[in-house]
């Protein structure tokens, strides 16, 4: 072997040490950098007539299982929209309060008939009357408290839906971006292993948006789509748009709530993945579910004392909406909101007991009839307005997951009992999802810090070899010059 191509066998491996060099340093860099693939650096030994003529550097490969990562991808977005709608329960399970606790619809009910009870042994009382008043506002304010919670948590989600498509939006173009740099670099055959790992953060961020699935294509681009096989562009031909909106009892699907809209054509029921699908669910069936099941206690509640002749709540103006509409809750969406002690109560607490107009035929401060029929009739089964637990919401269209209640006490407890089941079995699910996405993470292919460090020891040595070698031939070819005379 002449010095020649001793000289150019270690400046090839030099050359090779120093990419193998700056590839440990990337890998390390990017070791706590969400679904980045550890990159490496192919080489082959070159020989010619079986003489060794030095090393052949590739480019940087990815390691990394796609079927793992496909899966984990779906996970994310399983996650994303457990945690979303958590999150949002979480809020409205702590307005809920907790049973027996005195700041629950069921113990604020319970008070109130308390009151009456002690009333009824002392008609004439003032204090006792307005003991009664009191436990009125109190649970007219909880039923306030809790309406203005669903409709916080529906104009939350909707401000959130509003902000996610904007990040989707910017995501998807990101990924179409990386697309086309792919495309033409694996067509020139250089490595995309980097782009690869810039465009996998950007699909991070869309599964957690809409639970994506991304489909590879030959020429190295991706097509990405919604879990209903929904294909979203990601060549800017189209984005998906919303108008924010503020929401109010009666806002709707189609009235009220603008759609989501891709190229002109309403694609709102076709993103139910990820954080995003979780937003619409919580906006637009969870929560006004919620809404329309304490109308529908507030309705009952002021039509069962109105119909003792004691019109004990109404809304601000002393009226009470009229039922029987269509949709059944026509007359009265909202009115959780509104429910209050009737201002002629207020401003005459005796009304507790004699009623409006008065039922006191007899004059007589004593007088308790309206009260017996009041802790008979409407705590009781008696004979109440209907209660409806279907055909529910501004569009009748849904539903409560309960049996038609037969007192207010059981009507207050299904609704506390099912929502706060709901946030329990969200929180419960979130944590079993938690894990199966860690244990996928966990087994996707990630930088190794001690087997980098190790590497890199091993290509010091490499590259302290390869100098020596240049410089034993540097000396020899001064050596060689210097014989020459």
């Amino acid at each position: 072997m002449g010095l020649d191509s001793a000289l150019a066998i270690a400046s090839g491996g030099l050359a090779n040490v120093a990419a193998q060099l700056a590839l440990v340093s990337h890998n390390v860099a990017n070791a706590s950098t969400a679904d980045f693939a550890p990159e490496t650096l192919p080489q082959w030994s070159l020989s010619a007539g079986g003489m060794g003529m030095g090393v052949f550097t590739g480019e940087a490969q990815r390691t990394i299982n796609l079927a793992l990562q496909a899966e984990t991808f779906s996970q994310n977005g399983v996650v994303s929209a457990l945690q979303t709608r958590s999150n949002a329960l979480q809020q409205i399970d702590a307005v809920l309060g907790s049973p027996g606790q005195s700041n629950d619809l069921q113990s604020l009910l319970t008070n109130l008939q308390n009151q009456f009870t002690a009333l009824a042994a002392n008609p004439a009382s003032a204090t006792g009357q307005a003991q009664v008043v009191a436990s009125a506002q109190a649970l007219a304010q909880g039923i306030n408290a809790l309406a203005n919670a669903y409709n916080t948590g529906r104009q939350n989600a909707e401000n959130d839906l509003v902000n996610a498509i904007g990040r989707l939006n910017a995501s998807l173009a990101t990924i179409g971006s990386l697309n086309q740099q792919i495309v033409a670099a694996q067509a020139q055959g250089l490595s995309t292993a980097d782009l690869q790992n810039q465009r996998d953060q950007a699909m991070h961020t869309v599964s957690q948006l809409i639970g994506a699935k991304f489909i590879p294509q030959s020429n190295g681009a991706v097509l990405v789509a919604t879990q209903s096989g929904l294909v979203l562009p990601t060549d800017g031909s189209a984005t998906l748009s919303t108008t924010p909106a503020t929401i109010g009892p009666a806002s709707a699907p189609g009235s009220g709530i603008p759609p989501i809209l891709l190229g002109g054509i309403d694609v709102t029921q076709q993103l139910t993945g990820g954080e995003i699908g979780a937003d619409i669910t919580l906006r637009d069936s969870t929560l006004p579910t919620y809404q329309a099941e304490l109308d529908e206690f507030a309705q009952n509640l002021a039509g069962r004392f109105n119909a003792e002749g004691l019109p004990l709540f109404t809304d601000a103006g002393g009226n009470i909406p009229a039922g029987g509409g269509s949709p059944v809750q026509a007359g009265y969406v909202g009115f959780a909101q509104e429910i209050t002690v009737n201002p002629a109560v207020l401003a005459n607490p005796a009304a507790v007991r004699d009623g409006i107009p008065s039922q006191n035929t007899t004059g007589q401060a004593g007088f308790s009839t309206l009260i017996n029929n009041i802790l008979t009739n409407t705590f009781g089964a008696g004979t109440p307005p209907a209660t409806n637990v279907s055909g529910l919401g501004p569009l009748g269209t849904l539903s409560a997951p309960f049996a038609q209640p037969a007192t207010l006490g059981e009507f207050a407890t299904d609704i506390v009992s099912s929502q706060s089941a709901d946030a329990a079995s969200a929180q419960n699910s979130l944590t079993t999802e938690q894990a199966v996405q860690t244990h996928l993470q966990s087994n996707m292919p990630s930088v190794n810090i001690d087997s980098e460090m190790s590497q890199l020891v091993e290509l010091q040595n490499a590259y302290a070899a390869n100098a020596r070698i240049i410089a034993a031939t540097q000396q020899m070819w001064n050596t060689l010059q210097n014989a020459v005379p």
